[in-house]
């Protein structure tokens, strides 16, 4: 098995263990500050938020899915190894929900154990999922396909194919030109890679029809 994933992408072991602690240190702080941002946004209502953050409906804008795929997307790529991707993930999302909830209950004065919940259990799935995405940014097969699947799920999240063809929401098809950045591929595993996308977007739209 690990000669089979070493030829997707080969691990780099390039960090000291005082690096490896800082920069997991880092994103479970900055998981925190965003969590409390977000909550802090959230209770703002939308007649005193900026001009921009109506329009572009920024208050719901962390509350869909779109957005926290991406973020878990580039925090596992860009790790040096598959179990540093997971280690990161999860303490990133764990760090934002612990920020997120800790406003809620001594800022706000309520704590939502059911909503609160179905994110642990996400969270406790991320370093699996962050596994897998790690990949994302090898070669062959396996990389063009695990690629696709991530960016489908973004583009389920953007735009409808099964209620008329539309756009959900412009933050989202931000999203999502940021996630085919993120993981743009040599033109001839291009094609390919929308290919399972657009299947991933529509088995996904046809699973989970999308109420946003």
């Amino acid at each position: 098995m690990k000669e089979f994933l070493d030829r997707i992408r080969k691990p780099k072991m390039i960090l000291p263990l005082w690096a490896k602690v800082a920069v997991s240190a880092g994103f479970f702080t900055i998981g925190v500050l965003i969590g409390v941002l977000q909550k802090r946004i959230d209770s703002i209502p939308v007649n005193e938020l900026p001009a921009f953050c109506a329009c572009l409906d920024i208050g719901n804008f962390f509350g869909r899915l779109g957005i926290w795929v991406l973020i878990g997307t580039v925090i596992s790529v860009y790790s040096h190894t598959p179990l540093r991707a997971a280690l990161n993930v999860f303490l990133f999302f764990t760090g934002m929900l612990a920020g997120y909830y800790a406003y809620c209950k001594f800022a706000l004065g309520f704590f939502p154990a059911s909503y609160a919940a179905v994110w642990m259990a996400i969270a406790l799935g991320s370093p699996f999922l962050a596994f897998i995405c790690w990949y994302a940014k090898g070669s062959g097969a396996a990389a063009v396909i695990i690629s696709g699947i991530i960016l489908g799920v973004l583009f389920s999240q953007a735009i409808l194919l099964l209620q008329g063809i539309r756009i959900t929401h412009l933050t989202e098809v931000f999203v999502l030109a940021a996630g085919l950045i993120v993981l743009l591929r040599k033109p001839k595993e291009l094609l390919p890679m929308l290919g399972v996308m657009l299947g991933t977007a529509l088995l996904y739209q046809l699973i989970i029809p999308y109420w946003g």
